[in-house]
């Protein structure tokens, strides 16, 4: 065979190979970065021919489902309107998805397979189906926790600390999804949420954004200080007001003054001074290996979209710091201050972590999926996230935690016959004032946890106690009874 010839087989032959590669990487590869880019037109017209499967709460009622009207064309339709916007989101041809809705989009459109499988449905006659989703999510204690955040700005968010199931997700202001349908309603929704005043109906605050979580974080201090034993829940700690830390005199709360108090005593009364110094004495690299474990310094690992969530820790401006950086004031960033900023479902994790023996768990909305045909094409098994802290350093602080609802700042979440650990946090807005972001996490039964909690209110006048623990009681209660 002559050279030329040779070369032009060679030639043919990779031209052919870059067909089968090029073909193979539109067709199988990234098949679903294409579907899910914005600009592909061809998705936005297919949709409306396909029949998107329902989402389900845990109790089986509809939180999502689609509706083919007069001209063939399958429209979202959202029954419970705004009890679930926030976690489940919204779907629209014409203004995009959000949520569940967006992050089991390739499952609700049927998509669970390749171009190559679509074709030979297609072929085979068979007509575009989506999978149905079924959530973790609890309807009626939904329902309570919206009800208690009504005419605030805030979130809730309920765990089973055994499995990591997200039973709750509530965020106030919420919105219709349903107001989305019309070009007016999104716009009119759009208005509303822009300025700096202005309600932010369409943001998470469950998952974006965050807050400093005040006192809440001293249950992140006081696991490090008792699981590197370095301290032990009745080692003691001169609680004096205006103790120095990082060189400027430190508060606590009503300038109250304690001598030598128990780690314990000063968890259940929120006393500032001893959890600085205990941060201190530990140091940023431990304080940074304990935060880690728990899951901050980066967006939580929920089926959520990426796009929708924080991740939780120290901010300068908008850029995340390490808790090692020489910016950190390490003492007051272990009493919830500094430059902490942290979202509920993070301070829920912490209480989670807690509550489940010091293993923290993979937190999850969705339960399974099942096909058109009622196989069951996907169960979400509980995975372990990290192991936070031994056993009995977690058993420590569970006590710690019964102290601080028995008898400290935390009372308001007593429930009779059930014992309850939690934290209040309150964390100051408004120098001079009483106007304050207020915090309570919490899990219960303490003695065999089935449910772990975050509430936080933005700009109430007062504390965590009187504000944000009666909301975890009246979500705790529901969840326990259901």
């Amino acid at each position: 065979m002559n050279r030329p010839i040779v070369r032009l087989f060679g030639l043919l032959t990779l031209m052919f190979a870059l067909l089968v590669a090029f073909t193979s990487r539109w067709t199988v590869f990234e098949a679903s970065s294409l579907r899910n880019n914005p600009l592909n037109a061809r998705l936005l017209l297919e949709q409306q021919r396909i029949d998107r499967g329902p989402i389900l709460a845990a109790d089986g009622s509809v939180l999502a489902r689609s509706v083919r009207n007069a001209e063939g064309v399958y429209e979202r339709r959202y029954p419970t309107g705004e009890e679930f916007a926030h976690a489940i989101g919204y779907s629209y041809t014409n203004f995009g998805s959000s949520g569940l809705e967006r992050f089991r989009g390739n499952e609700l459109n049927g998509h669970n397979g390749t171009n190559v499988q679509s074709i030979l449905d297609q072929l085979q006659g068979k007509k575009p189906q989506g999978d149905k989703v079924l959530t973790t999510l609890d309807p009626r204690a939904q329902q309570v926790a919206n009800a208690a955040l009504a005419g605030h700005h805030g979130a809730v968010v309920a765990l089973d600390p055994r499995s990591g199931a997200v039973t709750v997700m509530a965020s106030s202001p919420g919105y219709d999804p349903r107001a989305l349908r019309t070009r007016a309603g999104a716009a009119r929704l759009e208005r509303e949420t822009k300025g700096s005043q202005a309600p932010k109906s369409l943001v998470n605050r469950a998952t974006q954004f965050g807050y400093a979580p005040g006192s809440t974080f001293k249950v992140v201090t006081a696991t490090a200080a008792i699981d590197t034993g370095a301290f032990a829940a009745e080692s003691t700690v001169n609680g004096r007001n205006d103790v120095p830390i990082s060189g400027v005199p430190l508060q606590n709360d009503e300038n109250q003054s304690f001598g030598p108090i128990t780690l314990t005593h000063a968890l259940a009364q929120s006393v500032n001074t001893v959890y600085a110094q205990v941060a201190e004495r530990l140091g940023k690299q431990t304080m940074a290996r304990y935060m880690s474990r728990f899951g901050f310094d980066r967006k939580p690992q929920l089926d959520y979209p990426a796009e929708e969530m924080s991740s939780s820790g120290e901010y300068l401006g908008s850029r995340l710091l390490t808790p090692t950086s020489s910016r950190v004031d390490v003492g007051r960033m272990g009493i919830g201050q500094d430059k902490l900023a942290v979202v509920p479902l993070q301070m829920a994790e912490v209480a989670a972590a807690v509550a489940n023996h010091g293993t923290l768990m993979v937190p999850h909305m969705t339960r399974k999926i099942v096909d058109s045909e009622g196989r069951t094409v996907k169960t979400i098994s509980p995975r372990v996230q990290s192991v936070v802290m031994k056993p009995s350093t977690a058993t420590t602080v569970t006590s710690m935690m019964e102290a601080v609802v028995n008898e400290g700042t935390g009372t308001p979440a007593q429930i009779p016959g059930v014992r309850v650990a939690g934290k209040t946090g309150t964390a100051e807005t408004q120098i001079g004032t009483k106007i304050n972001n207020v915090w309570f996490i919490a899990f219960a039964p303490a003695d065999a946890p089935k449910v772990a909690i975050a509430v936080t209110l933005q700009g109430v006048p007062g504390f965590g106690s009187a504000f944000a623990a009666p909301v975890a009681k009246q979500v705790i209660e529901r969840l326990l009874h259901d």
